[in-house]
């Protein structure tokens, strides 16, 4: 069997209808994510062009999306590790 881009897909059921719209689905969101990548991609460089560290925003973007008491948590772990080692 040799490796293709596009399989096609003949199962004239109902199931296989059904399975055709799920993988057209899946293909469709597969190329908005591509595009959404490059998107975020080109901001950050954008950013980095106006001075600000990608690496650091990265970081933030991370921060911003956990918990205060998971951040806290994870810097007492932190902490505690850099205690450990000496730092």
């Amino acid at each position: 069997m040799t490796e293709t881009s596009e399989i096609t897909l003949s199962v004239p059921t109902p199931a296989g209808d059904q399975l055709r719209a799920f993988i057209e689905r899946i293909e469709r969101l597969e190329e908005e994510k591509k595009t959404i990548v490059e998107e975020i991609k080109d901001v950050y460089g954008e950013a980095k062009g106006n001075g600000f560290d990608p690496k650091i925003l990265r970081k933030v973007i991370s921060l911003r999306k956990k918990q205060p008491h998971e951040r806290q948590e994870e810097e007492a772990i932190l902490d505690l590790y850099m205690t450990a080692l000496g730092g």
